[in-house]
């Protein structure tokens, strides 16, 4: 039996050589290696794929959500709530800011936000929701949105998974007041090293998000306000506007493999994604829940099939967040998804007959248990 990598970046980086090379090279010929003509083109375009009028590059997912969240006006003392079930880095760009997190638990089938949980978190030090659109799902936005126009709170989307995705005909990223973006190798427009962008259709969020990625400079070496140094590199610019035109393409090949799962695991014991009607999933991740998972996850190790768990251990329960407060217990449904569920292998150029193999695999376990 041939292995079956839980991702293949290479496979892309092949498939797009002659491009992506040509586009590293013209960089290098320009000179110019930092920010640059290179950054506002891929700033301009993504910014219209998301639906929004302004993109700032950063250096980072991680510091896009940070450098979000301090344009917001986020301060020490503050507030943010968001949620426990996600990348530790949501959580870790609000404590960066000073302020704290408020986390709260997810939707049963969504596994994002659930907005019934936002009353309960609301203090009078609450500034801003951090919904994450996780795995490629979108959260539910419009009660989040209606919650925060209530309450005079800033609504900043992570869609560090959801390239792509949509929710009720508008492309994540442009549905809240700024968004935050990331081009980490494995997303599903990555880049071939760590970048960032923030979204915004706010003309003075956007300027001031120019300053702050750069030192607070809106003149050269005058900083007008503390920033930070989060710079999207011009190499990893011109790379992702190669790529951005395929994405589309890309995502489609997600929901198509996606679905052979879902047709080749239905008389299985996983619980499978939910999809919904106001939104288009993306598949950044093909996430199932099986009740014996620990032991399933070795079996498809024996069977050299990589699976992953996004994520082990939920961010209120591990030691840099303890401080917090929360016990074991105290947000359910997040605890209950991180004792079964189970990243399966999925990326464009994964063959479909992979997928059958992945799941022949489920079968035979569940067969021998």
């Amino acid at each position: 039996m041939s292995a079956i990598p839980f991702v293949d970046l290479k496979a892309q980086y092949e498939d797009l050589r002659p491009a992506i090379d040509a586009a590293v090279a013209r960089v290098l010929a320009s000179g110019w290696y930092v920010l640059g003509p290179e950054v506002e083109a891929f700033e301009q375009a993504y910014a219209r794929r998301t639906g929004c009028a302004f993109g700032v590059g950063t250096g980072s997912g991680t510091g896009a959500l940070q450098l979000a969240l301090l344009a917001a006006g986020v301060r020490p003392g503050d507030e943010v709530i968001t949620v426990s079930h996600t990348a530790v880095a949501t959580v870790a760009a609000i404590r960066l800011t000073g302020a704290r997190p408020v986390l709260v638990d997810v939707d049963t089938d969504r596994y994002t936000l659930a907005p019934a949980q936002l009353l309960a978190a609301l203090t009078s030090r609450t500034k801003a929701i951090v919904p994450v659109h996780l795995y490629g799902q979108p959260a539910d936005m419009s009660p989040i949105m209606d919650f925060a126009r209530a309450h005079n709170l800033t609504v900043i989307e992570d869609c560090a998974q959801a390239a792509g995705a949509s929710y009720e005909g508008k492309p994540v990223g442009s549905l809240g007041h700024l968004a935050a973006h990331s081009f980490y190798p494995t997303k599903n427009l990555g880049a071939a090293g760590d970048g960032g962008m923030v979204t915004t259709n706010d003309a003075a969020l956007a300027a001031r998000l120019r300053a702050l990625r750069q030192y607070g400079w809106r003149r050269r070496y005058i900083s007008d306000e503390t920033g930070l140094n989060s710079r999207l590199d011009p190499i990893q610019a011109a790379i992702l506007g190669v790529k951005l035109p395929r994405l589309d393409a890309w995502n489609q090949k997600r929901r198509a493999l996606a679905q052979r799962y879902r047709q080749a695991l239905t008389d299985t014991a996983c619980v499978l994604p939910a999809q919904f009607s106001d939104s288009e999933h993306v598949f950044h991740l093909f996430v199932i829940r099986h009740p014996r998972r620990d032991a399933l996850m070795a079996y498809l190790k024996q069977r050299r099939i990589g699976a992953l768990i996004h994520y082990p251990v939920p961010v209120h329960l591990q030691p840099a967040y303890r401080d917090l407060g929360y016990e074991p217990g105290s947000l359910p449904v997040t605890e209950g998804l991180a004792g079964e569920i189970l990243s399966l292998p999925l990326y464009p150029e994964l063959p479909a007959a992979a997928v059958e193999q992945v799941a022949q695999a489920i079968r035979d376990f569940e067969a021998s248990s």
